[in-house]
């Protein structure tokens, strides 16, 4: 993307705090450009924004040089990755309000987003479920697994903890910008997980405080990168019990562990199961809820793989990037005859990079 364009995703960011204005409108004009250009009564017309949304961000447009943030941000070397770009997250453009912009500290690129947990839970969290889940995290048999959650107190900072323990990725996403790292206790853990170690993720400009809207709001960008949600204790009115119930409404496996019955803030947690949510009491409960195979490649690695498949063979293998599908399902995807599709099948077996599971669906395994 040219940076002409970048600037005003930038400088929307600033003004449209849940990217409801951003996203929509550029659905809409097809460019971020006449976005920013466009008049309050144009926008208001678009019926998932009205009149009111569309007034208060075109008051605080008034106010921004989409230059001036271009170069305040640039300039604090975070990198950022837009809607309308090829490497944002495809989960995340499945979800409800996906956010316009994510500004990101770390290496996003470096992080299997084919295997991302979510992991939400009790900020005051009780010692018997942190051991627990610490093992079950630093247990998981697969190197390429990305652990993505808050890093907020509690359960949040014990799953990124534990995932740096295993040498796993991880992602934490913020309630505000760069500039209010929340909670301070966790700025040690923010130094880690840019150093090599994964990617911290905010929508909000740098400058934009945190305040208590915000926390929720962001956790649909937890659950929405996942392919399933891992609940460790959760009291039955709280923030991850409602993540767990956006969880199933963008389609995600929920899972949880189970809590001592004397502790209320578990009750949340034993309800979901009790309502049909995956036990989990191991790492192996995990792995075969989320259908995961045991995988030593790394995404770099992979990416030097793909590169010396041919095209129809590239073709097929990318279709298999989120789940394992159907030969209707890859015939469908990729426009390939039966023919063609059955010989391409046969030689990524042969080279062990798919493999037929039951039900007849074939899956990666590299």
């Amino acid at each position: 993307m040219k940076n002409k364009d970048l600037k005003y995703w930038i400088a929307l960011s600033k003004c449209d705090f849940d990217s409801i204005y951003t996203v929509e409108a550029y659905k809409h004009f097809g460019s971020i450009q006449e976005v920013w250009f466009a008049s309050t009564s144009d926008v208001a017309k678009i019926e998932t924004i009205g009149l009111k949304k569309a007034s208060n961000v075109s008051e605080r447009k008034q106010k921004i040089n989409p230059d001036e943030a271009l170069e305040e941000v640039l300039s604090r070397e975070i990198k950022v990755l837009t809607y309308e770009d090829a490497d944002y997250p495809e989960r995340l453009k499945q979800i409800h309000n996906a956010p316009a912009s994510l500004f990101i500290k770390g290496d996003l690129g470096d992080c299997n987003l084919d295997k991302v947990l979510a992991v939400v839970g009790s900020r005051k969290a009780s010692h018997y479920i942190l051991d627990v889940l610490g093992k079950i995290i630093r247990d998981l048999p697969s190197p390429d697994i990305t652990v993505i959650s808050g890093m907020a107190l509690g359960i949040d900072t014990c799953a990124h903890q534990a995932a740096l323990d295993a040498n796993l990725k991880t992602i934490a996403v913020l309630g505000g910008g760069f500039d209010f790292i929340y909670p301070s206790q966790n700025k040690n853990l923010f130094a880690k997980i840019i150093d090599g170690n994964g990617a911290v993720i905010s929508e909000y400009y740098p400058t934009i405080e945190p305040i208590a809207w915000q926390f929720p709001h962001r956790n649909r960008i937890v659950s929405g990168m996942s392919k399933g949600v891992l609940v460790a204790e959760a009291a039955e009115k709280s923030g991850a019990l409602i993540t767990a119930h956006l969880a199933l409404e963008q389609n995600k496996e929920l899972m949880c562990i189970p809590g001592l019955l004397t502790n209320p803030n578990a009750k949340g947690t034993n309800g979901l199961i009790k309502s049909g949510a995956a036990l989990i009491t191991e790492a192996q409960d995990i792995m075969e809820a989320l259908n995961w195979q045991i995988e030593a490649t790394s995404p770099r690695q992979k990416e030097k793989m793909e590169n010396k498949l041919l095209d129809n063979e590239q073709k097929v293998y990318k279709t298999l990037n989120l789940e394992a599908k159907s030969i209707n399902e890859i015939l469908k995807e990729t426009s390939l005859s039966t023919a063609e599709l059955m010989v391409i099948l046969t030689s990524l077996e042969l080279q062990g990079i798919i493999k037929q599971i039951p039900q007849e669906k074939f899956i990666r395994t590299l």
